[in-house]
């Protein structure tokens, strides 16, 4: 199976990889769901980490008895607001290098120009509302970064969007992922989850596209 396939494999049968963890590992467990969440949402190279997923999954679990929810919910916010405000330092002095080069070596142009133009359109709520879009909340505070945001600002909406987050996903799980249509179809429900994420971005890419392309239909007719 390919690094893809293994990757997608996990994801979606997170609950019982995260309980095999906890069962081996223990309390290291909280490290590395703190690592995975930290490095989705700050670090540009990683947009592809599951954090929607693993923070319902382990509210699953916690609400099994098997994780603690109240350490769960202090391990993502930390692990949330300390990302962002990595990611938004990196964005601040190095991100006008690469938004000029573009595409460069691990890192997707296209994603950090969707993002730019979320956080054009949205201004500083676009730090709580890419949150909850996947790939666009790894690299929002990146160009909050770039935009030169005053930290005290970005701080704010940076723990606002955090807590928010973490208490929709972890307390979705922690509620609702113990009901037995929940447990035998746990797969299913984070692929809604994930498309249900996805749709804010898909909504903003089309949007868009008819942007651009009436734009150029206004160029075309004056030429």
């Amino acid at each position: 199976m390919s690094i893809i396939g293994n990757l997608i494999n996990i994801v979606l049968h997170l609950d019982k990889y995260l309980n095999i963890i906890m069962q081996n590992y223990g309390l290291w467990t909280y490290g590395i769901i703190f690592l995975i969440v930290f490095c989705e949402t700050g670090l540009v190279v990683t947009p592809f980490l599951p954090g929607d997923s693993i923070i319902f999954a382990t509210g699953t679990l916690a609400s099994e008895g098997i994780m603690e929810v109240f350490t769960l919910f202090m391990v993502f916010f930390i692990a949330a607001v300390i990302g962002d405000t990595v990611n938004y330092y990196i964005g601040k002095k190095v991100g006008n290098g690469i938004l000029k080069k573009g595409n460069i070596k691990f890192i997707n142009g296209e994603y950090l120009d969707k993002a730019h133009r979320f956080y054009e359109k949205h201004g500083t709520a676009a730090i709580v509302i890419g949150r909850f879009i996947p790939i666009i909340r790894t690299f929002v505070p990146f160009v909050a970064g770039v935009g030169e945001m005053k930290y005290s600002t970005f701080i704010i909406y940076n723990m606002l969007g955090a807590f928010l987050w973490i208490c929709l996903f972890l307390g979705g799980g922690y509620f609702f992922g113990n009901l037995p249509i929940v447990k035998n179809n746990f797969s299913y429900v984070l692929i809604i989850i994930i498309i249900i994420s996805l749709i804010p971005a898909v909504i903003t890419f089309i949007r868009g596209k008819k942007k651009d392309n009436h734009s150029d239909d206004i160029v075309n007719t004056e030429i």
